[in-house]
This record gives structure tokens, C-alpha cells and sequence, in this order.
């Protein structure tokens, strides 16, 4: 087919001496095809504006806000009551851990031992599940093995190898819950063992094997 027929297919019965700049260009690339050559385009690079530069910037990392974890004590035998933060910022806060250790010490010898940081963790989340407003009434934290051979040959109902003795166990009630309602969320968390005694009570809790028993 005659290059000049494709130019009036494509443009309209158009003079060849009246072609515009623009046919003329088409004319060209038409030739180049007819003869089997493709011309070579030439290549635009992409146009950089503000935006695409600001998308390729990555956002800064933000920190995880972390809620402080606090703890309310009351000890039953020597009235000493301590409410402390002694997690925050992703870290226990030593000064607050040593003050709360001293709280729940041995009353009968002053003996200080240090407190399993996991048993402040399960009466954080004990106090949240109860939505308790007072403190923890302890009744027993660290004994010391003296203390503990004292009152297993008191009571067959303690063990002689008590983990009160390893800083691992606490007896505990609370003024506004229900004792059974403390055992239920202590045992509802799945962390340690929980001991119900209602005739004598207290709930314990522990940091050792998932396990549960009832006393009095």
C-alpha cells in the first residue's frame, strides 16, 4: 500500500504541500514502519516532585506507650503500708522494689529476703481483675526457714519446703472483695499456685507450678 494512502487514512484527504510539522513527523514514523525500522524513542525520566520525595522518607519508629505497674501492700503484723510504681519504662524500679522486699520481710526475726518480681506482677493483675481500690492485706510473705519450721510443727497444713521461704509466695485478702472472687481472678491468670483457705482468710499465691488446693 502506497505510504501516501496511510496518511489520508489516517489524516484526511490532506495535500502533501499543506502537511502540517506535526504529519510530517507522522509521515516519517510511518515510512520507518513500512520500511521495517523502528525508531528509537527517547527516553523521559520520571519528574521528581516534593511529594514522591517525602513518601520515600520513612516515618520515624515510635516508642510502644507502656503502662507503669503499681502495687498497694499492707502488712497485717507490723501496719506498714506501701503503695508503689515499682515497673515503668519497660524496667523494674529498683528503689520501689527494695522498699516493697522490706515490707513484706520476716516480722518475727526482721529477716529481708528479695521477693520474687513476678508475685508484684500477679497482684497487679489481681487488683485489675478485682478492681480494687485498697491495699493487699498480707498476712504472710518471706519467712525465713526458721520461721516456716515454727509453724509446720503449728499446722500440718504448712509445707516444710515452702516457697515463702524462696521469696516466691505470699497469703493475701482483700478488704473490698470477695475472697472467692480474689481465688477466681488469681486462678483465671494461670500463673503459679492459688491456695483458698476461707475459714482462716486468705488466698495464696505463688510463682511456682500451675496448681490449686483448698484449706482452712
Amino acid at each position: 500500500m502506497h505510504r501516501r494512502k496511510l496518511l489520508q487514512w489516517g489524516l484526511g484527504a490532506i495535500g502533501a504541500g499543506l502537511l502540517p510539522l506535526a504529519a510530517r513527523a507522522d509521515d516519517d514514523i510511518i515510512g520507518a514502519l513500512l520500511e521495517g525500522k523502528m525508531p528509537q524513542a527517547t527516553p523521559v525520566p520520571p519528574p521528581t516532585t516534593v511529594a514522591a520525595t517525602v513518601a520515600s522518607i520513612d516515618p520515624p519508629a515510635l516508642k510502644p506507650a507502656v503502662d507503669p505497674r503499681w502495687v498497694h501492700l499492707h502488712n497485717v503484723h507490723t501496719g506498714e503500708k506501701l503503695e508503689a510504681v515499682y515497673w515503668e519504662n519497660g524496667d523494674y524500679v529498683p528503689d520501689a522494689v527494695s522498699a516493697l522486699d522490706k515490707v513484706l520481710r520476716d516480722y518475727r526475726n526482721d529477716e529481708v529476703h528479695p521477693i520474687d518480681r513476678g508475685l508484684y506482677d500477679l497482684l497487679d493483675q489481681i487488683a485489675r481483675k478485682t478492681q480494687s481500690k485498697g491495699p493487699f492485706q498480707v498476712i504472710s510473705g518471706y519467712r525465713s526457714p526458721a520461721t516456716n519450721r515454727l509453724l509446720s510443727k503449728r499446722s500440718g497444713e504448712v509445707a516444710k519446703k515452702s516457697l515463702h521461704m524462696d521469696g516466691k509466695a505470699m497469703d493475701i485478702f482483700l478488704e473490698d472483695v470477695e475472697l472467692k472472687h480474689v481465688r477466681a481472678a488469681a486462678l483465671d491468670l494461670s500463673v503459679g499456685g492459688v491456695g483458698y483457705y476461707p475459714t482462716s482468710n486468705f488466698v495464696h499465691v505463688d510463682v511456682g507450678p500451675v496448681r490449686k488446693w483448698t484449706g482452712t
